[in-house]
């Protein structure tokens, strides 16, 4: 070891140690050093309320999403169901011209019929024809017998008749037609009334 002006050279060595290993006493200072707490509960709290923020938002997200995917749903199947109506509306509009152009060969069968003419080969076309527009839905009315009723019958002529009670359909001049709920064509028929009744005799006055 040296000596240079006065300051000892070499290695240093500074105890720190808070009590004196002579004395045993504590040395003044010399700060204790103790272990910082931890934060303890509070930041545990802070941690749970925010994942529990963070939780609620992701489920409002959910049921936002939700309730829009259920909303698109809802408006698709009302978008087939209304596509589908207009689909069948179409298909029966145009099924039901169709029939319409046909009531006049119907009519010539009917006419021929009533002839005896439908016999050999024509019969057999009159009735594939008839089979076929009765697959399609025609539905042919009016017999002589019938209660005459105004939304499907046509009155060509009228008559009083003693065998009726109500008005009735006493011949046909031409049938009537309709697809399902569609009235095609009303039948044309001559209808008989039953007789007027006798006016009631009127009742004698009380006496005074």
């Amino acid at each position: 070891m040296t000596e240079q002006d006065g300051e000892q050279t070499g290695p240093v060595v500074r105890d720190k140690r808070r009590i004196d290993p002579i004395t045993g006493k504590v040395r003044e200072g010399v700060a204790a050093s103790t272990p910082s707490a931890p934060a303890g509960g509070a930041g545990h709290e802070a941690q749970a309320q925010q994942l529990d923020d963070e939780l609620s938002a992701l489920e409002a997200e959910l049921n936002e999403r939700t309730a829009d995917v259920q909303r698109v749903h809802a408006e698709y199947a009302n978008y087939r169901k209304r596509v589908e109506r207009d689909r069948e509306a179409t298909r029966d509009q145009a099924t039901a011209s169709v029939l319409t152009e046909l009531l006049t060969v119907l009519d010539d069968i009917d006419r021929a019929k009533g002839h005896g003419e439908v016999v050999g080969g024509f019969k057999a076309v009159a009735d594939s024809l008839e089979s076929a527009v009765g697959k399609l839905g025609l539905e042919k009315f009016g017999e002589a017998g019938d209660e005459f009723d105004p939304t499907i019958h046509e009155a060509l002529t009228h008559t009083e008749s003693d065998d009726v009670t109500a008005t009735t359909c006493v011949q046909v001049f031409q049938p009537g037609y309709r697809y399902g709920s569609r009235l095609i064509r009303p039948a044309r028929v001559a209808v008989a009334d039953p007789p007027n009744p006798a006016p009631p005799t009127p009742r004698p006055a009380d006496p005074l």
